[in-house]
């Protein structure tokens, strides 16, 4: 047989075993928990796969359909195409990518609950709007995308009706997520490493008396500009 046809015949058959191989076995490898990902169970193949009970950092994100682009294995990284599956009114759409000295997320637009992860935060969910984030060698070095901070369950000094956005930045390796209230007298600064460990800073500046003495109350302690809480955890 020509050494063309055997190359042709031998990358054809790698091929075909790629797309078989179970969802379970590749998320292993990929080891997307580093991600924060995890899931009750992975079904079927990295062509046509699902995540069952999926959760990012421990927050739930339902069931997700879960597919391997094999187009970035040609330059040495994996991407894993997610999305939440069913009509919902909550749709959930990225991507994960792994390689040799990375990890990543691509394009993701989601809400993500939060439960009390952030506690005393009132901090209920994340929106991401095609939020894209790449940690190389544990050093964020590309993030872009826009996010809010839902407020939920607060007292009266810190409901914030229309929550806190902004968009996402690299900074001094983290990954860093500047947040503003619509006034722009509240600021929640986020900043999360590679490794997950976090710092959340909350500031808000009174501008009467009753709302300072509110803000006090509400556990908040004199910081430059007004009133602050930070939370620090791991994500």
């Amino acid at each position: 047989m020509p050494i063309g046809r055997s190359l042709f015949f031998v990358s054809a058959l790698a091929l075909s075993l790629l797309l078989l191989l179970p969802l379970r076995l590749v998320a292993d490898w990929l080891d997307v928990s580093a991600l924060g990902l995890s899931a009750r169970e992975a079904r079927g193949s990295v062509w046509f796969g699902r995540l069952a009970e999926a959760r990012i950092a421990g927050a739930p994100l339902g069931d997700l359909s879960a597919r391997l682009d094999p187009l970035p294995l040609l330059a040495g990284r994996a991407r894993v195409d997610l999305a939440r599956e069913g009509d919902t009114a909550d749709p959930l759409a990225g991507a994960v990518t792994v390689s040799r000295h990375g990890i990543g997320l691509g394009n993701v637009t989601a809400r993500v609950p939060l439960g009390q992860r952030f506690a005393p935060l009132p901090l209920a969910a994340i929106e991401l709007g095609g939020v894209s984030v790449s940690f190389h060698d544990g050093l964020c070095d590309r993030a872009d995308g826009l996010v809010k901070a839902r407020i939920e369950g607060a007292p009266a000094a810190l409901a914030l009706p229309g929550g806190l956005s902004g968009a996402v930045r690299c900074d001094g390796g983290a990954l860093l997520l500047p947040l503003v209230g619509q006034s722009g007298m509240e600021r929640l600064t986020l900043r999360i490493a590679a490794d997950g460990a976090y710092r959340a800073d909350l500031a808000i500046r009174p501008t009467t008396i009753a709302a300072r003495d509110a803000l006090a109350a509400a556990g908040l302690a004199p910081v430059a500009g007004g009133y602050g809480l930070t939370v620090t955890g791991r994500w």
